[in-house]
């Protein structure tokens, strides 16, 4: 998985204003009307694809590809709302966001016995350990958009810090996502920085760790 959100030097006090009062209205509430209906097609969608893994060891190559777009809009709205990015998320799955980079290979092979695992008992050894430790970190992201909202409105630039902690906080959520969904083996670590895999080619980091 490649994820990141490019930090931006410089940010529009307007659209920060605008998002903060009236993002609900214009973001929030049409782009989660329509993701509502997208999330329960992708559903089914991870519903048929267990049990094709569980035959053929193989996860839909046409539903793979929809669940990456999917989780790709859904960035791009978090993004905006968390004051990571300005301008407005693109509707559609087909859309190119420069701010958002968010890929992920397609497994040629899938575990059987991993698939079963996640399904029997993902609630136990992901969901819990994971869902309590994000629990705690999304209280902590509610004060850093806070603070960081103050700051951008003084200076026009976001905190470094805080952007890679919110940055973290999503690409943690988007890793169990995956896993959960079963469109990947590697069990999701326990971690808000990237690992090498998670940065994209042409970052700084990522090269000097190839």
């Amino acid at each position: 998985m490649i994820f990141d959100i490019t930090y931006q030097e410089r940010y529009s006090r307007g659209e920060l204003l605008l998002r903060s009062f009236f993002g609900w209205i214009y973001i929030f509430i049409p782009h989660i009307f329509v993701l509502v209906f997208m999330q329960l097609w992708a559903a089914i969608l991870s519903f048929i694809a267990f049990w094709s893994i569980l035959f053929t060891g193989r996860y839909p190559r046409s539903f793979f590809d929809f669940q990456v777009k999917l989780l790709r809009w859904n960035q791009r709205v978090n993004a905006r709302m968390y004051n990571l990015s300005d301008g407005y998320p693109a509707f559609g799955l087909d859309v190119d966001d420069p701010a958002i980079q968010f890929s992920l290979d397609y497994p040629e092979r899938l575990s059987r016995g991993s698939v079963l695992l996640k399904f029997f008992f993902g609630w136990l050894y992901v969901a819990i350990p994971h869902g309590f430790v994000l629990m705690f970190l999304a209280i902590a992201v509610q004060f850093a958009v806070f603070f960081n909202w103050w700051i951008i409105l003084f200076t026009a630039k976001s905190s470094r810090s805080i952007h890679d902690f919110l940055v973290g906080f999503l690409r943690w959520g988007v890793r169990v996502s995956l896993y959960l969904g079963y469109m990947t083996d590697d069990y999701p670590p326990f971690r808000l920085d990237p690992l090498p895999s998670e940065l994209p080619p042409t970052n700084p980091i990522a090269e000097e760790q190839v």
